[in-house]
Order: structure tokens, then C-alpha cells, then sequence
């Protein structure tokens, strides 16, 4: 490949991925940024050491990089710090990923902040304390049934038990999981409107913020639409999720808020800095294309400001 690089190319944005779901979205960029006359750069396994060689060499350079293959493959990791020294706009730098992936710390910094999120209960990594500490008379302000989260391993709602009842079932995740903190928390009920949960899932990408509703139970996507939200007094989705944007500093991550029935919007799902962008149009439970569309464009019109 190197002997194809003489000069040096560049590109408006790389994007590098490993998930197999990712290859329609990644199809998508390019189709909508080469319209839009931008150059892009898909970089996977295949070609990701010949890059790191040519990025050093001078021959190959990015405006921007996406990266959806470092949290998931740390051979991945040298290339964005590379590019970061080589001033490339790098979408979710991994330093800030990394300071929002503690479910645990996130949490206390959102309580810090006033954000309204489930009664909780936290605890440490079981390799470092074995026993839990707590009793049931203690639990009883979550309620019953309650949810167990893994403060770091929980991608897609894996290792999340969400009908939780006693504190065997909280130790026997602890030990599954014994590096990990944990997060016990309340289960929330939303309010139903117009039949649906009042469940969402709030994209926030490169300053807009683009609301679903997202129900827990079915995993089933429907666009937020703008006469929804004033109908149904919905402002709220953007203001926390632009709130959250300024803590993070990420340039895009989804949310989860629920809306009880005495309409207050708890924050339930902090901070997910890899979204899923599987397409409605081919999954079930995929995001919908106008929102990954949507998604697309206001990547674009960053990195046109570049």
C-alpha cells in the first residue's frame, strides 16, 4: 500500500470500526460526505498499520477522525494518539471517553450537578471489598423490585439485572463481574403517553440534540417528533442532554430519561459514548434513518468548519 502514497493525501474524515453492524452506517457517511465533495477513509484491521506507518511518514493526513474501534480493540489505541499529535479533530477523543465510562464516578459528579437520577446505592469492586456492607432495612428506599448496573460493563444493557429483589442476587453479580463497581438502583416507572412508555433515548451530536422514544421493554425506536414534545412538555430531553454535553465535553453520546407520572425526567442511563447506529430500515430495533441521517449531517457540518 505505502507505494501508492508518494505525496501526501488528505482526507476531510477517517473513520475506523471493528463492529460488523457498523459497515451500513460507515456506508452511509461516505455516500453523504463524498455528495457533499469531502474525502473519507474507512480504516479497519486490514489496513490499520499500514496507515500508522504513512500518518507517521507524513504521507497520509485526516481532518477529522471517527473512532468506534479503540473502546472495543486497544490495537487501535496508537493510532488516535498519533493523529491527536498530529493536531487530527479527533470525534470523542479517547481521554474524555474514558472519564465518562465509570457509571460510579459519573454518577457522583451528576448528583453534584443536580441532575435528578434513581435513589442508589454504590459499591466497590469485589476484588477489593468482599463484603457488602449493607442490609436490607437499608435497601428498602429503592423499593422492590431494583436494578443492578456494572459501573463499566454494561454495553447494550448487558450484565444489567433489572427485576433485583435481594442482596444475594447484588453479590452474585459482584462476584461475576469482581473487578467491576456496582450501582443498585430503584427501578423507575415511566407514565404512559398516547400509549407509548415515556421512555427516551436522547442522541446528542456535535451540538444537536435529537430525541427517541426508546421503550425498555421492546427496544422499539420512534422519532420524537417536534409537535410530541410541546404537546407533551418534552423541553426537558434537550436541556439535560445539552447539560450533559458540557460535563463530558463529548461530541456525541446517547442518554436514557425516563418521564414519571408526577412529570419529572429522570436521568436514567448517563453517558454512552458509542451509540448504536443500526438502521431501522434493516433491524427491528435499529435507530430510525432519518435520525442516523440526521446524525450524519450534523458531523458534516463540523467538519466543514474545520
Amino acid at each position: 500500500m505505502l507505494k501508492y502514497f508518494k505525496r501526501k493525501n488528505i482526507y476531510d474524515l477517517a473513520i475506523a470500526y471493528k463492529w460488523k453492524y457498523d459497515q451500513e452506517f460507515v456506508e452511509l457517511i461516505e455516500q453523504s460526505f463524498q455528495l457533499s465533495g469531502l474525502r473519507t477513509f474507512v480504516i479497519g484491521k486490514f489496513n490499520l498499520f499500514e496507515v500508522i506507518a504513512l500518518t507517521k511518514k507524513n504521507k497520509i493526513s485526516f481532518k477529522a477522525f471517527l473512532d468506534r474501534a479503540s473502546d472495543e480493540d486497544p490495537e487501535f489505541i496508537p493510532l488516535t494518539k498519533l493523529l491527536e499529535r498530529k493536531k487530527c479533530c479527533l470525534i470523542n477523543p479517547h481521554a474524555k471517553v474514558v472519564k465518562s465510562l465509570d457509571k460510579v464516578s459519573v454518577h457522583k459528579k451528576l448528583i453534584r450537578k443536580k441532575f435528578q437520577l434513581p435513589k442508589t446505592f454504590s459499591f466497590q469492586p469485589y476484588d477489593r471489598q468482599k463484603e457488602l456492607l449493607t442490609t436490607n432495612e437499608e435497601l428498602k428506599p429503592l423499593g422492590n423490585p431494583f436494578v443492578i448496573k456494572p459501573a463499566t460493563f454494561s454495553g447494550g444493557g448487558e450484565g444489567v439485572i433489572r427485576n433485583a429483589s435481594t442482596l444475594e442476587q447484588i453479590q452474585i453479580e459482584r462476584i461475576k463481574n469482581h473487578s467491576d463497581k456496582y450501582l443498585v438502583q430503584e427501578k423507575i416507572q415511566p407514565r404512559i403517553l398516547n400509549e407509548r412508555r415515556a421512555w427516551f433515548r436522547v442522541i446528542y451530536a456535535f451540538g444537536q440534540v435529537i430525541p427517541t422514544w426508546w421503550d425498555d421493554k421492546t427496544h422499539i425506536y420512534y422519532k420524537a417528533t417536534n409537535s410530541e414534545i410541546k404537546k407533551y412538555n418534552l423541553h426537558q430531553l434537550s436541556k439535560i442532554s445539552k447539560k450533559l454535553a458540557r460535563i463530558t465535553r463529548l461530541d456525541y453520546f446517547s442518554t436514557e430519561i425516563a418521564l414519571t407520572k408526577d412529570h419529572k425526567f429522570i436521568l436514567i442511563d448517563y453517558v454512552n459514548d458509542q451509540c448504536d447506529m443500526r438502521l431501522r430500515s434493516n433491524h427491528f430495533d435499529g435507530i430510525p434513518d432519518e435520525v442516523v441521517m440526521e446524525f450524519i449531517e450534523a458531523m458534516k457540518k463540523k467538519i466543514i468548519t474545520l
